[in-house]
């Protein structure tokens, strides 16, 4: 396939732009429901502490990963924890603070008079107020006089009528995701737990866990994460199976490639059949080499979940996407695997060493 299809699927992929900020469509925030809610920084700025440990060290031990607090980080602790207090409908499950943002869990235990959105929009509200005080000096207004008109400062509001004279604690929006299948709340638990963590691989790692942007392989542009130099490995082998094939066909397929990547072949797959799934799972659970190809492209802050993360750390794992990101749940199409195949051929087959990484 020509250069010129790929673009083509990229601006076609593109067309929507891509928010993490967007509501649930149709979606009752007024109704019982579990959300994972994530919260940022205005700039990103690490204003609620610091995370100290080594990302290897165990559980409970004095390296162990965490965040220490500033006085602000506190308070906006202490915030989220009061968030039943003000809204008995509303349940506090966890809270993980990093330095420029959180992760909370909320339970809507019972039918809210106003959406989550408005209890959230208060918990930032006073947020800001300790904001105020500690970063910026500026004194809390009294409760019990307020200052007349000759004597009140002119306020700097923004088109949705927030005070912005002296700056804003939190980003405007927030990010929340619906539980929606058994399992899941497990996972984000486990997620938030492990966030100081990930953190310090990150800065132990910087090159591995560096999203890369535009960069060429092939003829073709990527965004890319992990080990880029796998691309200049003299060995790439791509990984494709029949969807035919029998579970017997199948393991012998991942014995033969589990042998070539043993001796020392990267293998190359989007994984989409059966087969290439069981191919590809073997080799990552033993620690081989691999070039993943998928459909969704990489943000700029975008990092592997789970093992993934740990195999990019190992230098294990380089993943690649040659279209936009997006955050809406879609199915593959016929198409695309097609040409998620084409690339990882062409992957294997060109001679890589010139080619534009950004290394």
């Amino acid at each position: 396939m020509k250069k010129e299809t790929y673009e083509a699927q990229k601006a076609f992929a593109g067309e929507k732009k891509p928010s993490m900020l967007r509501r649930c469509v149709g979606h009752d925030y007024t109704g019982r429901q579990i959300y994972m809610i994530t919260m940022v920084t205005e700039g990103r700025r690490a204003l609620f502490g610091q995370v100290v440990g080594k990302s290897g060290a165990p559980e409970g031990s004095p390296d162990e990963p965490r965040i220490e607090l500033s006085e602000l980080g506190q308070r906006v602790v202490d915030e989220w924890w009061a968030a039943s207090l003000h809204h008995p409908e509303v349940e506090v499950i966890a809270l993980q603070m990093m330095p420029d943002h959180l992760h909370g869990i909320l339970f809507v235990r019972e039918k809210m008079e106003k959406p989550l959105g408005m209890a959230l929009r208060g918990f930032k509200q006073s947020c800001n107020k300790h904001y105020r005080e500690l970063v910026l000096g500026v004194p809390p207004v009294p409760s019990v006089a307020l200052p007349t008109q000759q004597t009140q400062p002119a306020l700097r509001k923004d088109r949705r009528g927030e005070d912005r004279t002296h700056g804003m604690l939190f980003a405007r929006g927030y990010n929340d995701k619906l539980l929606l299948r058994a399992g899941q709340l497990e996972t984000w638990l486990r997620y938030l737990a492990d966030n100081p963590r990930r953190l310090l691989m990150k800065r132990e790692h910087p090159d591995l866990f560096r999203v890369q942007q535009n960069i060429t392989v092939a003829g073709v542009s990527f965004s890319a994460i992990g080990n880029c130099f796998l691309l200049r490995h003299p060995v790439r082998l791509f990984v494709q199976c029949s969807r035919r094939l029998t579970e017997a066909e199948i393991q012998a397929k991942v014995k033969e490639y589990l042998t070539a990547a043993r001796q020392g072949a990267v293998l190359v797959s989007p994984a989409i059949s059966p087969g290439e799934k069981a191919v590809m799972r073997a080799a990552f659970n033993e620690g081989l080499p691999l070039i993943y190809l998928q459909e969704n492209g990489l943000t700029e802050l975008a990092k592997p979940s789970g093992t993934r993360m740990e195999a990019c750390a190992r230098g294990q794992l380089l993943i690649l996407s040659p279209w936009e990101h997006h955050n809406e749940q879609i199915t593959i199409s016929r198409n695309q695997c097609l040409m998620l195949n084409d690339l990882a051929s062409r992957i294997c087959e060109n001679d890589l060493s010139t080619s534009s990484t950004n290394k």
